[in-house]
This record gives C-alpha cells, sequence and structure tokens, in this order.
C-alpha cells in the first residue's frame, strides 16, 4: 500500500542531507565542543556555521542566535525567562485565546507566580481583533505573545502590525512570536516586523526531533533557564546537542533553497484539495480566505463523522491525516483554537487537519479526495443508524 503522509504540521520526515550531516557528526566529528583539542574545534565549527546559516536566512546577528531542545522550550524559555527579567517593571502579560500549550501553559505557570495574563479575542477566522489588542496595551504589560501561523487552521497573524502597535503603546514591552509553523513557509525578518523573541523548531521542517532555537533580539535581557557550564553565553548551559543542531542547520538551508518554489507547490495542494472538498457535501474548511493562510494547513470538518474515526479509515488506505494539534490529541483536551473561533460543537467533533510539505504531490491530493469521495457516505449512513 502506498503512504501519503499529511501530518507534516506534527512533524516531517528528516531530509537525507540532514541525516548525511547528522551521522557524520556521530561517527566522525564528534567532540566535545567546549574541548580545546581538534575533535572539539571540528564540532565547535558545525555550531559557528547552523549560526551563521539561520542568522543569514533571518538577517540577524549570529550572536542573537541560541540553540534549544524544539519549541516547547523556546516557548518557555522566552515566556518565562523575559516575564522574570522584567517583573519590575510591570506584571500583564498578552496572548491571544488559541495558542498552542507550549506558550499557554508557561503562562498559566506564571499566573500562579504573581502576573496577570489577559487573552486577546479572535475572530471566527481565527485572526486577532486589534481593536481589542488596542484597550489592553496598558503600562502595566511587559510582554505580548502571539503565534504567527496557527497550528491547527494556519491563520496568519499581522505580527508587523501587532509589533507596531505594541512598541507604540508600551515601549518597554517585549513581542514574542511562536514562529513553529511559520518558519520554512513563511519569508520572516524579524528585525523589520519587530521581533523581540522568536521560537522556531526543527522537526517542523524536515529537521531532527529535539531541535529548535529561540531569536534573542540584541539589547534585550531575559534569564537562562538552565543554568551549569556557561555554554552559549550563559544564556542555555549544557553541552551543545552538535548533531541535532547541523541537522536543523540543514534543514533551515534547504527550507529557504528555492523557497517561492517549494511554498508555491504546497499552496498548489492546499487549492486542490481544498476545492476537490468544496465540491463535498457537509464539509466545513476553517480559517477564512485561503490568501490570509499559511501554504501548508486544510483544516476541515465533515459534518456526521468523528474526526477519529475518520483519520483510522483514511489510516486504512495509508493516508495519515491528524485529529486537531498532535500535541494534545492523547489528552482528549478541547482545542483551544475551535473554542477561540466559535466553531460549532459539531464542526469540532468531526475536524481532520491535512498538512503538506515539498514531498507531497497531487496525485496525493487527488487519492485522498477520491478514497474520501468512496468512505464519507458510508461512514455517515453507519452513524445515522
Amino acid at each position: 500500500m502506498k503512504e501519503i503522509y499529511f501530518d507534516n504540521a506534527s512533524t516531517t520526515k528528516p531530509s537525507q542531507a540532514v541525516l548525511d550531516v547528522m551521522i557524520r557528526t556521530m561517527t566522525e566529528d564528534y567532540g566535545n565542543p567546549s574541548s580545546m583539542h581538534a575533535k572539539g574545534v571540528a564540532a565547535e565549527k558545525y555550531l559557528k556555521n547552523a549560526r551563521k546559516v539561520i542568522a543569514g536566512i533571518l538577517r540577524v546577528s549570529e550572536k542573537e542566535i541560541c540553540f534549544t531542545s524544539g519549541g516547547t522550550e523556546s516557548d518557555n524559555w522566552a515566556l518565562c525567562g523575559a516575564a522574570l527579567a522584567m517583573k519590575r517593571r510591570g506584571g500583564t502579560i498578552l496572548t491571544t485565546e488559541m495558542e498552542h500549550p507550549a506558550v499557554s501553559e508557561p503562562l498559566r505557570f506564571l499566573e500562579k507566580n504573581g502576573f496577570t495574563v489577559r487573552k486577546i479575542p479572535v475572530d471566527p477566522e481565527g485572526h486577532l481583533d486589534t481593536g481589542a489588542l488596542a484597550e489592553l496595551l496598558t503600562d502595566d504589560v511587559i510582554l505580548v505573545s502571539v503565534m504567527y501561523v496557527n497550528n491547527e487552521i494556519g491563520s496568519i497573524a499581522p505580527v508587523g502590525q501587532i509589533a507596531r502597535m505594541v512598541h507604540t503603546a508600551c515601549p518597554h514591552a517585549l513581542f514574542h512570536v511562536d514562529a513553529i509553523q511559520a518558519f520554512g513557509k513563511l519569508m520572516i525578518r524579524p528585525k523589520t516586523e519587530g521581533i523581540d523573541l522568536m521560537s522556531v523548531s526543527g522537526h517542523k521542517l524536515h529537521g531532527p526531533k529535539g531541535t529548535g532555537f529561540l531569536y534573542i533580539r540584541d539589547g534585550v535581557r531575559i534569564l537562562p533557564l538552565i543554568y551549569g557550564g556557561g555554554q552559549q553565553g550563559g544564556m542555555r548551559s549544557g553541552t551543545e546537542n552538535v548533531p541535532g543542531i547541523a541537522g536543523l542547520a540543514e534543514a533551515c538551508r534547504e527550507a529557504y533553497d528555492h523557497f517561492e518554489e517549494k511554498t508555491a507547490h504546497m499552496a498548489a495542494l492546499r487549492d486542490r484539495l481544498e476545492a476537490g472538498l468544496a465540491e463535498m457535501d457537509g464539509v466545513v474548511i476553517h480559517g477564512g480566505e485561503a490568501a490570509q493562510r499559511a501554504p501548508h494547513i486544510v483544516h476541515a470538518a465533515f459534518t456526521g463523522v468523528g474526526s477519529e474515526v475518520l483519520l483510522h479509515t483514511l489510516e486504512n488506505d495509508g493516508i495519515y491525516v491528524s485529529a486537531g494539534s498532535a500535541c494534545s490529541t492523547h489528552k482528549r483536551l478541547a482545542s483551544p483554537t475551535m473554542t477561540a473561533i466559535g466553531a460549532p460543537a459539531e464542526e469540532v467533533s468531526s475536524s481532520v487537519r491535512f498538512s503538506f510539505s515539498e514531498l507531497n504531490t497531487e496525485e496525493e491530493v487527488d487519492e485522498t479526495l477520491a478514497v474520501l469521495r468512496r468512505v464519507l457516505p458510508l461512514l455517515r449512513r453507519y452513524r445515522s443508524r
């Protein structure tokens, strides 16, 4: 049976070039980058190259890139490190109602420790209410955190506009962006967009799991969360994960090599799938106009069919999709995104996310549509009995 993998927003298949450089750093250049001998120097070169590659993509300084174990750590560090460093300036943090648990949970921790967290509402298409944001930007605000691309419905936040509002109303406040679904899919320029802190994860763009980075704008003060030997300028101690960082850098380089061609291909797949879904009864696509969404995500409700039932039915045909965010699926939690956009309960319980990479094809989309046309009437008929 041919495998059709449409769950790339959950994780991606590492590229061969990523695997090659990781194997080389584990079998040949395996030294500790803090060691002063030749093996250590060889390992350290991978770290320097990784910073150079990523900083070049973002057009920032190499010293503004700190490597982490992934998006969750990057989010936790940005939020907790910034809030603790700025607690004398104020105690209010703003975020949206549809953030990933990697943001909402550390904010819950901060709330329990004396900070005030206020939620910015979003509209039914998942776009932040800028009018409500303006009213919430008081002198006590020290940090604002917004997801660049929503991980479930793919809606894109107007990051540049939000940054201008934050920095105009609260010049001392920091603006953090969770770019875990955006990096590699959008062209991001933190300096011109006004981003102070930005989180990225490697396994969303054909890099290794357990890798990521946090962009920290020069001049921004945040506290470390990990203390020890003083690696990465004392900001994140611990022997660096050289194989992972080398693989991350290669994945970043590949993601932005022929970038326009790759993102156009994913957008074409998205549009092709949505055109086919639009011809089917009882299908609702979330997130508004395609032009206002990321190129790689389609989130659709198949009314009358449970999301997990449809997921496993498609799996029987070798098609892999997800029912909501992979990070919360096993907890059976209500989707914060679907709740925030006010989706009816019937849509929430029947929603499935398809997410693409440049490795997917039109033929795979057509095969998936053919399977959906075949199974949906059967599943609805079975449920109605």
